[in-house]
C-alpha cells in the first residue's frame, strides 16, 4: 500500500426504463388486427347475406309468367342483364355477386324456361339450371286429353311452357327417337298422374309420358292376344291403328259399360262388307271432325272461328282430312290420348251386329243394326235436336 489511499471505484448499473413483455403487439399491430377482423366480419356477413338470405328473398313481381329464352354460353353480366329485362330480379349487382360466388352463369341449360317474376333467386336459378332442387309438382292427365288440353296443364302447373310443349310433340327428332309414326305424339301420352320439376323440358317430358305408354300398353297387349291378332289379320292394323280407334272411343263414350259397344260399332262398319257397300266405309264421328279443326285449322275453311262445336260446314268439309263423314276408314292419326278402359275396348270389343248409336242423355247411347231403327232413336231422343249427327252424336248420312 502506498501512503495516499486509493478510494474503489463503484459501478452504477445504467438505469433502464419500463421491461416490454415478450409478443405484445404493437399499437399498430392492434389497429391492423382491430381492422381486418372487421373486414372478416363484414365478409362473413356479406356472404351470409348473399348465400343465404339473398337468395331466399321473394322476386321483385306478383307471380307473373315469364317465358325466359336462354341461349347459353352468356357470361354473368349479360345473364343477370337478361334478368333484369324480364323483371326477374330488381338487384342486378347482388345477383351479379350471388351468381359469382355459387359458380357463375355456366351452369344454365339453354332453350326456353318458364318462371314466375316473384321467385327468390335460388329457384330462379334452380330453374334455369334444371335442378333437382327446383323441386316437384303433381301433374295429371285425364283420359281423353289432347295434346291442347295437356299443354294449357303443363303451363298452368309451370312445368314448361305450351308452346315448348307442341313444338317437343311434334318435334320429328323426338318422335323417330320413341318409334312414334307421324306428325304428332298425340296418343301415346298416357293419361296418369306424373311428378315433375317445374320448368321441365318439354322434350323430356313426352319421354316421360311415352315410357307410362309403353309400359301400359305392352300389359294391355299381353292380356289380349287374340284381340290384336285378329286386328293383324283381319285388317292389317299395327299399333298405331289401335291407338287411333282407342282415341276415338274414347271421346265417345261416357260410361265405361258402353266402351266395348261403341269399339264394335266402328269395327263393324270396317268389317262387314253389307255395310255401305256402295257408299263407302265412313265412320262418321263428330269427335274426328273437331280434332282437324285443331291440328290442321288452316286447311278447312269450315274450321274458322271453330270453338269445340261440330257444325254442319265441318262435317261437310272435305279438306278437313280428319273428317270421317268425308274421308273413309281411320282419320290419320289419334285425336286425343285414351286411358287403358279404351285400349282394351279396342282389343277387346263387344260381338255386336250394331252399326250406329245416338246419345239419350246421362252418357248413354242407343245402340241400332238399321238405318231405320237408329233414326227412330235418333227422333225419339230427347235431345235429338242437338244430337243429331255422326257417329255417337246421332245419325249417319
Amino acid at each position: 500500500m502506498t501512503g495516499r489511499a486509493r478510494s474503489k471505484k463503484m459501478s452504477v448499473p445504467p438505469r433502464r426504463g419500463p421491461k416490454k413483455r415478450e409478443g405484445a403487439p404493437s399499437a399498430g399491430s392492434r389497429v391492423l388486427q382491430w381492422t381486418l377482423a372487421a373486414l372478416g366480419l363484414l365478409a362473413f356477413v356479406t356472404a351470409v347475406l348473399l348465400l343465404f338470405a339473398f337468395p331466399a328473398a321473394r322476386g321483385p313481381g306478383t307471380g307473373r309468367d315469364v317465358e325466359l329464352d336462354v341461349p347459353g354460353g352468356e357470361s354473368t353480366d349479360v345473364l343477370v342483364a337478361r334478368l333484369v329485362a324480364a323483371g326477374l330480379t330488381d338487384s342486378p349487382r347482388l345477383f351479379g355477386l350471388y351468381l359469382r360466388l355459387t359458380g357463375g352463369a355456366g351452369r344454365v341449360v339453354p332453350g326456353v324456361h318458364l318462371l314466375t317474376d316473384d321467385l327468390p333467386a335460388k329457384d330462379v336459378m334452380a330453374r334455369l339450371e334444371r335442378s333437382m332442387s327446383s323441386g316437384r309438382v303433381r301433374v295429371t292427365i285425364p283420359e281423353g286429353w289432347t295434346v291442347f288440353d295437356i299443354s294449357r296443364r303443363l303451363q298452368t302447373m309451370h312445368v314448361c311452357t305450351i308452346k315448348s310443349w307442341l313444338d317437343a310433340v311434334r318435334a320429328p327428332t323426338i318422335l323417330a327417337e320413341l318409334h312414334i309414326p307421324g306428325e304428332s305424339a298425340e296418343g301415346y301420352l298416357f293419361p296418369a298422374t306424373y311428378d315433375l320439376a317445374p320448368d321441365s323440358d318439354a322434350g323430356d317430358v313426352v319421354r316421360r309420358m311415352k315410357a307410362e305408354f309403353d309400359k301400359r300398353y305392352a300389359a294391355i297387349e299381353g292380356r289380349h292376344a287374340p284381340g290384336v291378332l285378329d286386328l293383324e289379320s283381319s285388317l292389317g292394323w299395327a299399333t298405331r291403328d289401335v291407338v287411333t280407334l282407342a282415341s276415338m272411343v274414347e271421346k265417345e263414350a261416357a260410361v265405361d259399360e258402353e266402351r266395348a259397344t261403341i269399339a264394335s260399332v266402328f269395327l263393324n262398319r270396317l268389317r262387314d262388307p253389307t255395310f255401305s257397300a256402295t257408299s263407302g266405309k265412313y265412320l262418321q264421328c263428330d269427335p274426328t271432325a273437331g280434332y282437324g279443326c285443331l291440328v290442321h285449322p288452316e286447311r278447312a275453311p269450315s274450321c274458322l272461328g271453330y270453338s269445340g262445336k261440330i257444325t254442319h260446314d265441318i262435317v261437310a268439309d272435305a279438306a278437313n282430312s280428319y273428317n270421317t263423314y268425308k274421308h273413309e276408314g281411320l282419320p290419320p292419326g289419334p285425336i286425343a290420348n285414351p286411358g287403358a278402359k279404351s285400349l282394351e275396348a279396342v282389343l277387346a270389343p263387344s260381338t255386336t251386329h250394331y252399326f250406329y248409336f245416338v246419345a239419350r242423355g246421362e252418357g248413354h247411347h242407343t245402340f241400332s243394326e238399321t238405318y231405320s231403327g237408329h233414326s227412330a232413336a235418333v227422333h225419339g231422343s230427347k235431345s235429338s235436336a242437338a244430337q243429331s249427327r255422326g257417329q255417337g252424336q246421332g245419325q249417319t248420312q
